[in-house]
């Protein structure tokens, strides 16, 4: 039998921190954009797997799109990243199919952005503290 290692149990409750609150965040913000719908009996879980699929996008090409694109970036003084996140969830929308829908293009930017801000907001306030008492 394995012990589990105090590093592991962080790492797990890291996980379903982000899990759960992203999950809720994605839910919430479905609410007022009339362009964007989750098409499922089931839009929890549909939620679910579009972060899980948004996370594995981000750690997976994000990065070689950054690189990629820093110069504009630069040029439009980091407002070109939006259009980054804009396009994560716009493959992410491809790759879930008719479960999840964004379909006006000017809306998916503004949801880029308020998602950013949510997932900030929740990152900083919720997660960090709650990471921070976990490792005393």
């Amino acid at each position: 039998m394995k012990v589990v290692t105090k590093g592991r149990l962080n790492l797990l409750l890291e996980f379903i921190l982000y899990s759960v609150l992203y999950t809720g965040v994605f839910l919430l913000v479905e609410i007022p954009f009339k362009s964007f719908e989750i098409n499922s009996n089931y839009p929890v879980l549909i939620a679910f797997l579009a972060i899980v699929v948004i996370y594995v996008l981000e750690k997976v090409l994000k990065p070689i799109l950054v690189t990629i694109f820093t110069p504009i970036t630069g040029l439009t003084f980091g407002l070109f990243y939006f259009v980054i996140n804009a396009f994560m969830l716009k493959l992410t929308d491809w790759i879930l199919g008719p479960r999840l829908n964004f379909t006006d293009i000017w809306i998916l930017f503004f949801i880029s952005i308020v998602l950013a801000g949510l997932n900030l907001l929740i990152e900083k306030i919720i997660i960090e503290p709650i990471i921070r008492k976990a490792n005393k």
